[in-house]
């Protein structure tokens, strides 16, 4: 009979193993032609003083053609030289720098998006760089398959000790059921960081972003785009079109940055989304539970290490996959001791969000954190 809790680790195990299979899928996009289309990068940012110049160097020698493409930087009520350092690219290429129209990164992208020119809207965060063929490998994957919305590859930079390349391994995992998900044709997830639509989609479904919540521009959009029948969601897999964002360097920062990315789960209607959540918070809390009943009873310890093992093979093979098309296998050695942590990782994040101000917004957090 105390084998009985073991059974519940089934539906993780199938609904992630379904992940991987559609991940196995993933084969790298190729730009075959020179697009003509009209780009508008829109950068939300706040008191990004020690990262903006970096990023608008990196985008002041795309390899896109300057004429069909615009920066636009809005400033989100910043309190240090963000504005000024940005304005100072203005003779690098077609840049505009902005002040928000209310408050927020909802507000700021929203305010960016109603001064652009461009059809395809990409969004990128200040902290970002990317290669000189970012926007016109994005730009070519539009023009080929003509998508609503594209879902890019975001890479952590790498930090060292244990703390950096948990959360590299945490945001692979991310990455990994992003990319698998999307090409299973029903994405839960996409990064405000790298992401494109067209401007069409933005104008349709930005009454659908949940204003009140202050995260979440990115994944309410593709939630409210998702429901519209006939709508084209793709994932980019291009190296091309990849950008590296910063890791958080406080652990405080971090659950902190964690709480806010699960603060948004209250409004989310979106079925698959909720049900990933849910089957993988109750299965980190089976493998507490187990934990607490094998240190009163040892009868409960070869149940605590089966549910462990059987949650360890699509986690392991969702993170080998997406370690190898991101050239991090190095990370793959961390592996065990990350995922013996992460589930007083995730009740730390959730009682986090439970005992602060936060918490009125709570939800389950999905595997490996978002």
């Amino acid at each position: 009979m105390h084998w009985l809790p073991a059974i519940f680790i089934l539906p993780y195990l199938i609904l992630f193993l379904v992940v991987y299979r559609h991940l196995l899928k993933a084969r790298a996009y190729r730009p075959e032609k020179d697009p003509e289309e009209s780009v508008s990068v829109i950068i939300a940012c706040r008191n990004e003083e020690k990262n903006i110049e970096k990023l608008l160097r990196h985008l002041a020698v795309q390899d896109y053609p300057p004429h069909l493409f615009e920066v636009i930087v809005v400033d989100d009520n910043s309190d240090d030289q963000t504005a000024g350092i940005a304005s100072s690219f203005e003779r690098s290429m077609n840049l505009k720098v902005i002040s928000n129209e209310g408050s927020g990164k909802k507000s700021a992208i929203r305010t960016g998006i109603g001064s652009s020119q461009g059809r395809l809207i990409i969004t990128t965060d200040a902290d970002c760089r990317m290669g000189t063929g970012w926007i016109s490998t994005i730009a070519s994957f539009h023009n080929d398959s003509k998508p609503d919305m594209i879902i890019c590859p975001v890479k952590l930079e790498g930090s060292p000790g244990f703390f950096g390349k948990f959360q590299e391994l945490e945001f692979l995992g991310l990455q990994g059921i992003t990319a698998g998900t999307a090409l299973a044709g029903s994405p839960v997830m996409c990064n405000g960081a790298n992401l494109a639509f067209t401007r069409e989609v933005y104008t349709g479904h930005s009454p659908n972003l949940h204003l009140t919540i202050a995260s979440g521009d990115d994944i309410f959009l593709l939630h409210s785009l998702k429901k519209e029948r006939g709508s084209a969601i793709r994932w980019l897999e291009s190296p091309g079109s990849r950008v590296i964002a910063s890791a958080v360097d406080r652990p405080f920062e971090y659950l902190k940055q964690r709480r806010r990315w699960i603060s948004k789960g209250r409004a989310y209607r979106d079925l698959l989304t909720i049900c990933l959540a849910v089957v993988t918070f109750f299965t980190i809390s089976l493998e507490i539970s187990l934990l607490a009943a094998a240190l009163a009873n040892k009868l409960y310890l070869p149940v605590l290490l089966v549910v462990f093992f059987v949650k360890s093979v699509p986690d392991f093979l969702i993170l080998q996959n997406t370690a190898s098309r991101y050239s991090e296998q190095r990370l793959i050695k961390w592996f065990l001791p990350a995922q013996v942590i992460y589930p007083f990782y995730v009740m730390s994040v959730f009682f986090c969000s439970v005992f602060t101000s936060g918490g009125r917004e709570l939800s389950f957090p999905s595997q490996r954190g978002t």
